[in-house]
């Protein structure tokens, strides 16, 4: 079994940053996509950044340019920086992994809550 644990979230003024991270744990062989998703209230959930075990990026438009998703894979963790943040940046952010352990699945953390104020 596999298990993703987050953490980093909390409340930050708008113009601030903030750094969360997720580590999975269990039997883990590989792990070929880690992303970060975001659900506002109301909203459907949206992937914000994700990156693959050749080190290649994605980034929705709206962080694009202020944010950087990085990864370990020695810990089998993950990494989003996020700058400027502002209001519309308020969501409950959760991690995402593609796991071999061997059998490949999907994985999902249990969500950090990030709150911007204006």
């Amino acid at each position: 079994q596999v298990q993703l644990v987050e953490s980093g979230g909390g409340l930050v003024q708008a113009g601030g940053s903030l750094s969360l991270s997720c580590a999975a744990s269990g039997s883990i062989k590989s792990i070929i996509v880690m992303a970060w998703y975001r659900q506002a209230p109301g909203n459907e959930r949206e992937l914000v950044a994700s990156i693959t075990s050749a080190g290649s990026t994605n980034y929705a438009d709206s962080v694009k340019g202020r944010s950087t998703i990085s990864r370990d894979n020695a810990k089998n963790t993950v990494y989003l920086q996020m700058n400027s943040l502002n209001p519309e940046d308020t969501a409950v952010y959760y991690c995402k992994m593609s796991v071999s352990s061997p059998r490949w699945g999907t994985y999902w953390g249990q969500g950090t809550q990030v709150t911007v104020s204006s």
